[in-house]
């Protein structure tokens, strides 16, 4: 069984696909990149959709928690689309976050992307919101075809949060 806990069957390599563009959204992923690099894994990130604002030279530092239908947040949908309720969920996990030692998304990134992990942006998710390689971060590698993405993640497993 790969991966299983008795060590059989190593994972190797993962590829990390992240279409949300929400805090929730994409910590996920940041988090599981940074474990597989950690123990010597290799790992690429995928960049789709609103996950594309995790890259986003303008955007990333203003990812907040989806407030509205989070069932994970135990709040009325009402109540999650109250003026600054949003803003208010997001400052409050990101003091629970600094104090675990989680870095703000910019800077988790710029980590994961010094480890050696490759980010990637999705072409056509680039393409339908009018977007250029210029708007991101110049720790994306490129941006690619789902199907250049495949050659990136052959051989090893796909994560898709």
């Amino acid at each position: 069984m790969a991966g299983s806990p008795n060590g059989e069957g190593k994972i190797e390599k993962v590829s990390i696909i992240i279409s949300k563009g929400s805090l929730e959204g994409v910590y996920p992923g940041l988090i599981m990149a940074n474990g597989a690099r950690a123990e010597g894994i290799e790992a690429n990130l995928f960049f789709t959709f609103f996950g594309l604002d995790a890259i986003h030279k303008k955007r990333q530092g203003a990812i907040k928690i989806a407030t509205v239908g989070n069932p994970g947040l135990h709040l009325p949908t009402l109540v999650g689309g109250l003026p600054g309720v949003s803003l208010a969920m997001t400052k409050y996990m990101d003091k629970k976050m600094e104090a675990l030692d989680i870095p703000p998304i910019p800077e988790f990134i710029e980590m994961i992307s010094d480890t050696g992990a490759g980010l990637y942006g999705c072409k056509a998710s680039v393409d339908l919101f009018g977007l250029s390689r210029d708007d991101f971060i110049p720790q994306v590698k490129d941006v690619i075809t789902v199907g250049e993405f495949y050659k990136f993640a052959g051989g090893g497993e796909i994560i898709f949060t």
